[in-house]
């Protein structure tokens, strides 16, 4: 039985993008949206590039209960849908996919990858995938770095150790440390080395594994998983659900498992030399040329400018600047404080104006 035929893909679909504001919103966040002008969703996309490694019927979905049903519609053949009640970060959110494909299906490998992120070239993704699986098997959880196109400050980063020696993972190396974002002198250090690729939070390893990492580091929210797990494909998934969620840890992969294993020696790390983007906030988008939708005039500007409701834009003298049109919003920033939209959606929470949310 060839590796991938035991390998099982799970997509974390959550998160508000709030940074994305107006454009992406709670009851319609950005992995729902086509930011890319392919025509299809970034979860469509992610999707699309998954379907070229393993069958629909592999490929697993995690979002919470707002979101499923639209899941569903830009998904119609997906079987495999994990609606969690409320967010309670990553790790519960992979770790609950993890236990019931474990127990469904002994001796798989789940793989992670986020709904949200733009990857050029799948033949290159899916031959790093191949050699991530093929570690996997081995036993260590393995991750894909991102070989850095910068010394970006808005990414973690992972530092390769050793070579390993694994049949038909010929780039895989042993993680030495992952890190935080680092500041701007630091990223060019850890550029110029040569051993540092970007963490884009991709992580493959055998279930069993997994959550035995799980059990030890994290005994509560692994007991907790194994309780909704086992109940999973009963008539007590609901009361289980609703009973033991709440009172999870909430808590990301990277600091549940990926930090801690990562000084036992138990991460591996396979390059990741294909296009990426996390697509964060309008930089980002900016970025990846995606500079103008709808009718948009510039005179002596440049920027990033969408018009979703139809309206015309100028834009007129002003450089990096960021217009952003709605039916019920208007947007306007700076390329430089793209980060900063985040606090808007904060701001309408708190003065209860929750139909812009």
């Amino acid at each position: 039985m060839s590796s991938l035929e035991m390998f099982h893909a799970v997509i974390p679909a959550g998160g508000a993008g709030t940074r994305l504001w107006p454009l992406s919103r709670a009851s319609r966040p950005k992995f729902l949206l086509d930011l890319t002008g392919s025509g299809r969703s970034l979860l469509q996309d992610t999707w699309d590039r998954l379907l070229t490694l393993v069958p629909a019927d592999q490929i697993h979905v995690v979002t919470g209960p707002t979101h499923a049903p639209l899941v569903q519609e830009q998904l119609p053949d997906l079987t495999g849908l994990f609606v969690e009640p409320s967010p309670r970060d990553s790790m519960p959110a992979i770790g609950l996919a993890a236990a019931v494909i474990g127990r469904r299906h002994p001796g798989a490998i789940v793989g992670s990858f986020a709904a949200d992120q733009v990857v050029s070239d799948a033949d290159a993704f899916g031959a790093s995938v191949r050699e991530a699986v093929a570690v996997a098997e081995t036993g260590l959880i393995t991750t894909i770095g991102i070989e850095p196109r910068s010394p970006s400050t808005a990414f973690g980063y992972i530092e390769a150790g050793e070579m390993l020696d694994v049949p038909d993972a010929p780039s895989a190396r042993a993680v030495s440390r992952f890190v935080e974002k680092p500041d701007e002198a630091t990223a060019d250090d850890y550029v110029r080395s040569g051993s540092f690729s970007w963490n884009a939070g991709m992580f493959v390893a055998r279930a069993d594994m997994l959550l035995g990492h799980l059990a030890r580091l994290q005994p509560h929210l692994h007991a907790g998983l194994e309780r909704i797990a086992l109940a999973w494909d009963t008539p007590e998934r609901q009361p289980e659900l609703e009973s033991t969620w709440p009172n999870l840890t909430p808590i990301a992969i990277d600091h549940a498992i990926a930090e801690p294993v990562s000084l036992e020696g138990g991460i591996a790390v396979v390059p990741g030399v294909f296009g990426w983007d996390d697509i964060g906030d309008f930089a980002a988008l900016h970025a990846l040329k995606q500079s103008s939708s709808g009718d948009v005039i510039w005179v002596d500007s440049n920027g990033l400018a969408r018009a979703e409701d139809g309206t015309t834009i100028a834009v007129v003298g002003l450089r990096d600047v960021v217009v952003v049109r709605t039916d019920d919003a208007l947007l306007v920033t700076s390329l430089e404080h793209a980060q900063q939209v985040k606090d808007v959606p904060a701001l309408l929470k708190r003065d209860g104006r929750t139909e812009l949310l």
